[in-house]
């Protein structure tokens, strides 16, 4: 048996720019305060740095997660939740004065696509709230509406708690900058972002809170006001198993008094059913809500039937957030995280993430490469995976290579490279000879294998 050459396990992170662990980024919570009428997209982002590998997370409504910081005893203004115009009209006149009518979607863009408009009366709020609620912003229709009051902010500040999956705890961060992308702050004014770990063990208290309110510079009032908004957000992230727990912006008023103005919370997805009491009961989510942040596209849905057709094996693709010209096929385990980045941080422009492995068949394997293939823009295709992979070697190259077939395309100009280390090796190598398609074995690294595919379709003709 042939030994496993070193370079297998060369780590991605080792290559300048590299994040191994690479994911799209979560759009945050919109707007900037009411007041202002604007606010810098990707606010509500859990900090890059503090990040570990995602994963699965359910996440709220602006409006429920408002609740949630409600029911966690922090302040908030007087909100509304309404699904017809005429219930946002009525919420606008309880509420007095003006407001701001905000789309409920989980996504985020929302200010930019005219998801949030701002109200002088009743009837303007009404006439606001219609055209929201038929409005799409990123493929998705609200769920309705908040009416929430026009505040007259004197400062805005961040709190929020996340996981940092490196230090296996919860880390409290809190800014005296707040209304805008908590990363950016972090990245261009690190002296305005105090941090601090939470045990998991231990209770947690007011002075730890207080510690990273005043490490920013809050003295006063201001620390005695920030400081319980803190630490109810750290228990009430225990409490409820919170993967990402903040309010941002968190406004003091001309008053005085601190205010949560928005607010973006996730859960951990497998905590859900610990929580039906809050889920079902208090929020009245339905057990059956998946909470997807979009619908999914035909490229998702198609991939989806194929792989629900056959129970051999697995296959999955995905394509929001992509629009490159090399399509992929690639995976087992963890490659498709590593190998889509390592694509893209060679310069490459991937058209989709994808997964396969378990030996699928060849019906299976041709279908994920057929939908690969008939995405707009897609030049070439790129069939990898790791040294983990089990899957039949032959059975993938007869797929993709049918897949090119079937679409009038030649496989040897269409496959840019082709990196399975797997089952029946030699098999599938004998057969990518006979159409003269490029390959390696183990003895290519990931990252190398990458990289020739992202030589091979820049070097292709427009």
């Amino acid at each position: 048996m042939r030994q496993m050459p070193k370079n297998e396990y060369r780590p991605l992170d080792t290559q300048p720019g590299v994040n191994p662990f690479w994911r799209i980024r979560r759009r945050g919570a919109v707007g900037r305060a009411q007041a202002r009428g604007r606010r810098p997209r990707g606010a509500g982002r859990q900090p890059r740095r503090y990040a570990s590998r995602p994963s699965v997370a359910m996440r709220f409504y602006e409006h429920e997660s408002r609740r949630l910081v409600e029911l966690a005893g922090l302040p908030v203004t007087r909100y509304g939740f309404c699904r017809t115009p005429e219930e946002a009209r009525q919420a606008a006149e309880e509420i007095g004065g003006p407001t701001v009518v905000k789309s409920q979607v989980l996504t985020g863009g929302r200010m930019k696509a005219g998801g949030v408009r701002f109200a002088d009366t009743p009837d303007e709020a009404a006439e606001h709230a219609a055209a929201i609620l038929e409005l799409e912003i990123n493929g998705q229709m609200p769920v309705g509406v908040l009416v929430d009051p026009k505040a007259e902010v004197a400062q805005e500040y961040y709190a929020g708690v996340v996981w940092d999956g490196t230090a296996k705890r919860p880390l409290m961060l809190f800014s005296d900058m707040g209304g805008i992308d908590i990363e950016e702050v972090a990245a261009s004014h690190p002296d305005h972002v105090g941090r601090g770990h939470l045990s998991n063990v231990l209770p947690i208290s007011d002075f730890k809170a207080k510690q990273v309110v005043a490490s920013v510079g809050l003295t006063g009032s201001e620390v005695n006001r920030a400081t319980p908004v803190l630490a109810r957000l750290g228990r009430r992230q225990r409490q409820r198993d919170l993967t990402l727990a903040e309010v941002n912006p968190l406004a003091r008023l001309d008053d005085g008094s601190f205010v949560a103005l928005d607010a973006h919370i996730e859960m951990e997805d497998e905590a859900k059913p610990r929580h039906r009491d809050l889920l079902e009961g208090e929020l009245g989510i339905d057990r059956a809500d998946n909470r997807e942040p979009y619908e999914p596209s035909r490229f998702e849905r198609n991939v989806k039937a194929i792989d629900s057709a056959d129970h051999r094996g697995v296959i999955q693709g995905k394509d929001h957030g992509f629009d490159g010209n090399l399509g992929l096929v690639i995976g087992a385990g963890g490659g498709s995280l590593t190998l889509t980045d390592a694509v893209r941080s060679q310069g490459g422009r991937p058209a989709n993430y994808a997964e396969i492995g378990g030996n699928p068949s060849v019906a299976k394997a041709k279908g994920l490469a057929q939908e690969v293939l008939k995405k707009d823009g897609v030049e070439k295709i790129a069939v990898m995976m790791s040294i983990v992979s089990n899957t039949r070697v032959d059975i993938v190259a007869r797929g993709v290579i049918k897949a090119c077939l079937e679409l009038g395309k030649d496989p040897a100009e269409t496959i840019a490279i082709f990196r399975i280390p797997g089952a029946w090796e030699e098999e599938g190598f004998k057969i990518l000879d006979r159409y003269g398609i490029e390959y390696c074995d183990r003895s290519v690294s990931m990252w190398e294998a990458a990289g020739r595919a992202v030589a091979k379709i820049q070097g292709a003709p427009a």
